[in-house]
């Protein structure tokens, strides 16, 4: 271990170029990859040892692309058996997802200069469209699976909400709808629900994106999140009968800011905050009332949107306040749908909706296994309070 760490210092003193972040990575990454291989063999290179499991076999190439560039990785082989590093999982396929959209966009003939940038950035030069199919049938397959397995268990809290990306159709760029749902179920932990590309966030869209999560199995939902889209709140009514509607609080405070000028935006965006440093349902509705009040005169619009609003706004107080931090808006699926739009970013124009749903499928999938292996969201025993 000793020796490790004196290889790492060094190279921090020898590294003086721009990708110094760069080749760190790559340097911890390929002393991972041989800790790796040698507790799978159980011995290290050129170590004797009654123990030994196998034989290393030369390496082969294998490009990972991260946020500090590409990095050229010599992964290990065996003579007998295959190695593959675990934590490129979570990379390969949405990278591979990210490379067949590109491609299928450059055969098309739809490319522009940032398409070729980033096709000669991703060391892909002449693709055929056989290739192209057989890449692109791949992940198709997997993101479809994913996307059309069974919902199980109950599911009490569930987020819904949209970004917009552009698509090729009929040789005009439009704008679509990506619609995601996420959901936490009984046990306390948070999943993606499903996903969908439609052609705007009209009722008969999100109607028709509730039903298919009911026909998967999605039962228990006690509170759904969203902003305040009239096709989404009728939607939500006609399908979830029963089930409480938390209007989101960011959205709900971006619409009070319209109406206020820029100077007097920390004022009253401190008045809002003060309603959230109450601990029970009705200590909150009070100070609701007093800052209703408060801006009656000075501001009557945000008055009668707080008088409109209150029941839906403060929906989360009927449920335990442990929650109240994590349902009170959509904040969870507004991480997810920054990271949706990174990804949509490098690309600009998709040139299907196929290739859209792919990339964000490999994505949304990505997020679900992070989820799936990390602390639950919500502490199990409070969720058996609801």
């Amino acid at each position: 271990m000793t020796e490790k760490y004196n290889d790492l210092f060094d190279l921090l003193l020898q590294t003086q170029s721009e990708d110094f972040l760069s080749d760190v990575m790559k340097f911890s990454l390929q002393k991972l990859m041989d800790v790796d291989v040698s507790n799978h063999l159980k011995a290290s290179l050129n170590e004797q040892t009654q123990t030994r499991q196998g034989y290393r076999n030369g390496y082969r190439s294998r490009n990972l692309n991260t946020r500090v560039g590409t990095l050229s990785l010599q992964i290990p082989k065996l003579r007998n058996g295959t190695y593959f590093p675990g934590f490129l999982n979570h990379y390969k396929r949405t990278e591979k997802a990210l490379v067949s959209v590109i491609q299928e966009a450059y055969v098309q003939g739809v490319s522009t200069r940032k398409m070729e940038d980033l096709v000669q950035h991703l060391g892909v030069e002449g693709m055929s469209k056989s290739q192209v199919s057989e890449l692109c049938t791949d992940i198709q397959s997997e993101v479809t699976s994913f996307l059309e397995a069974p919902i199980c268990g109950e599911w009490p809290y569930v987020y819904l909400d949209a970004v917009y990306i552009k698509v090729r159709e009929n040789k005009r760029v439009v704008s679509k709808a990506a619609v995601v749902a996420i959901g936490i179920n009984s046990s306390g932990n948070r999943r993606i629900l499903g996903f969908k590309m439609t052609e705007s966030e009209a009722f008969v869209f999100w109607k028709e994106f509730l039903d298919t999560l009911v026909e998967r199995g999605l039962t228990g939902v006690k509170l759904l999140i969203s902003d305040a889209h009239n096709g989404l709140r009728e939607a939500i009514e006609k399908t979830f009968l029963g089930a409480s509607w938390q209007r989101c609080w960011v959205h709900f405070m971006r619409n009070v800011l319209s109406y206020v000028p820029k100077k007097n935006m920390a004022e009253i965006a401190g008045y809002f905050k003060s309603i959230t440093a109450f601990k029970t349902a009705e200590e909150r509705s009070k100070q609701w009332q007093h800052i209703m009040n408060l801006l009656k005169e000075k501001y009557p619009k945000i008055a009668n949107l707080m008088q409109a609003a209150e029941a839906d706004v403060l929906a989360h107080t009927h449920f335990p306040e442990e929650h109240w931090s994590k349902i009170y808006s959509n904040n969870p699926l507004e991480r997810l749908n920054r990271e949706i739009k990174r990804r949509t970013n490098s690309i600009g124009i998709f040139p299907n909706d196929l290739a859209a749903t792919r990339l964000l499928g490999a994505v949304l999938i990505h997020w679900d296994e992070e989820w799936s292996q990390g602390r639950q969201y919500l502490k199990y025993d409070t969720i058996q309070m609801i």
